[in-house]
């Protein structure tokens, strides 16, 4: 499952990148090449966001079933598993605060 998720986004990526590179081809800066070059920035951060969120995801899955497993047998283990998840949901957060600056900057 995890390298289909690579091989789609890389494939997305190298698709943008045609894509853009087959319009600014031979074209001034000015109409159609300048608005591509300026969708880079929400591509950017588009990639910011989904990457950052498909690891948070995945680290979420992983020790949610750990930490649930964990305070099934033995319910004082919470306070320390509880934490863990906290980071590893700020994965996402961070991923969304790089795109809000690639979008403001």
């Amino acid at each position: 499952m995890n390298k289909r998720i690579v091989i789609v986004a890389l494939f997305l990526l190298v698709l943008a990148f045609a894509l853009s590179a087959q319009a600014a081809a031979g074209e001034p800066a000015t109409g159609p090449a300048a608005a591509s070059s300026a969708s880079w920035k929400y591509m950017a951060a588009a990639i910011a966001v989904g990457l950052a969120c498909i690891g948070g995801g995945m680290a979420v899955g992983r020790l949610g079933a750990a930490a649930m497993g964990a305070i099934a047998e033995d319910a004082s283990l919470s306070g320390k598993a509880l934490p863990y998840l906290g980071l590893a949901e700020g994965i996402c957060l961070w991923g969304f605060l790089v795109a809000l600056l690639i979008l403001l900057i």
